[in-house]
């Protein structure tokens, strides 16, 4: 048996020395007894795991909705893959895996149901009384104060380099604005990873579903370079793949082309700028990233996914959907908040303000699945269903 103690010190040992180590941790917000047996981070990872919001991402969309077919990826396999990815790049570049896997795990568990056309209506709508609304930020607000797991605290008092991570998640769809957990430094290369993992990730997949729904097709796909890379590949072995095998080992190639450049672009630029402390990995702003042409190759798979999917007539009709369905709950919970469960109108009785009361009704929203959003409509809007 191996206890806290000894696997800190195994990691003192193995990880390389920009990782960040379980007692670099700048520690919780709420002092705690530390585990005999699991470090930090550990812990981390597996709050998250046993969390409400986390278990709502079943049911959470990514590009489909649930309903449309058990096949494709929700909110959760889509997290799931994600920290798959960011464990393997861990692994690889003798970083903190524990670390690595708690951010993934947490990266989206403040996403609105129904995507991000839910992101986008809540966020118009919190305009409205001076607010915003930033699915980064919600991530961080669940695991900070709106969980309600434990007796002694809010939230569930993750450390800090975990909710950092939260915060500071950035892709070319995240651009989060960051006032805390020190803006102008750059948060750890654990952190970093589950970045990019996150654009290998969505790439993939939502190209892998957008075939099988027939949105896409792979005739289309020939003006994407590393589409073209990939089927150039695959001719060699075509005999031996049938046609459905085919889809899922160019997936498969797709990814591990991208997550292979990054690893290898990441060790240079870790040699090129002598990183060789947490603090050098904090003083440079882009430490894990692609190559220059691996860029340029994803920039293009992106726009051809943001042009042909996320465009497709399907796609924007359930997008504009999902609108009015949360713009209409949101109005109505708004002008009667008797209408709302006894727990969350508890919540806005002690609350003054407009605004407060709109924040607690927009946390109620974002915390609801794209199922219980369509059935919380019918409940409301339709005369003959029951409430």
């Amino acid at each position: 048996m191996i206890s806290r103690i000894e696997m800190e010190k195994q990691e003192e040992k193995n990880l390389a020395g920009f990782a960040m180590r379980p007692s670099q941790s700048r520690g919780r917000k709420y002092k705690e007894k530390e585990h005999p047996y699991r470090t930090c981070f550990q812990r981390d990872r597996d709050r998250i795991v046993h969390c409400v919001a986390f278990r709502r991402l079943e049911y959470k969309t990514q590009v489909f909705v649930n309903h449309e077919g058990d096949y494709y990826r929700t909110r959760l396999t889509h997290t799931i893959e994600v920290a798959q990815i960011s464990r393997s790049i861990a692994r690889t570049l003798q970083v903190n895996e524990d670390l690595t896997e708690a951010i993934a795990l947490a990266h989206d568990l403040g996403h609105t149901p129904f995507g991000h056309s839910g992101e986008e209506v809540l966020h118009t709508l919190m305009k409205e009384y001076s607010g915003s609304f930033e699915h980064n930020r919600q991530s961080w607000r669940i695991v900070e104060e709106l969980e309600s797991c434990y007796p002694d605290f809010p939230g569930l008092n993750l450390t800090y380099e975990v909710r950092e991570g939260i915060i500071k998640h950035k892709t070319s769809y995240d651009q989060p604005v960051i006032k805390d957990f020190e803006p102008n430094k750059s948060a750890t290369i654990e952190a970093q990873i589950v970045n990019v993992a996150d654009e290998i990730a969505y790439s993939a997949h939502d190209l892998d579903d957008g075939l099988t729904a027939g949105y896409l097709q792979e005739e289309e796909l020939k003006e994407v370079d590393i589409w073209k890379e990939i089927c150039s590949e695959l001719k060699l072995k075509s005999n031996s793949i049938v046609k459905e095998g085919f889809k899922y080992q160019a997936v498969r190639l797709l990814i591990n082309k991208q997550a292979t450049d990054l690893l290898e672009y990441t060790s240079a630029n870790i040699g090129s700028k002598k990183i060789l402390s947490l603090e050098d990995v904090r003083q440079n702003r882009t430490i894990v990233e692609f190559s220059p042409e691996m860029r340029r190759k994803n920039k293009q798979l992106k726009k051809f996914l943001y042009d042909r999917l996320y465009n497709y007539y399907k796609v924007k009709r359930m997008m504009e959907k999902a609108k009015r369905f949360i713009k209409e709950l949101f109005h109505a919970y708004m002008k009667q908040p008797l209408q709302l469960p006894p727990e969350v109108q508890q919540k806005m009785v002690k609350l003054r303000t407009v605004s407060a009361k709109a924040q607690v009704v927009c946390d109620y929203i974002a915390g609801m699945t794209d199922r219980s959003v369509q059935d919380e409509y019918i409940k409301l809007f339709m005369p003959y269903e029951k409430v």
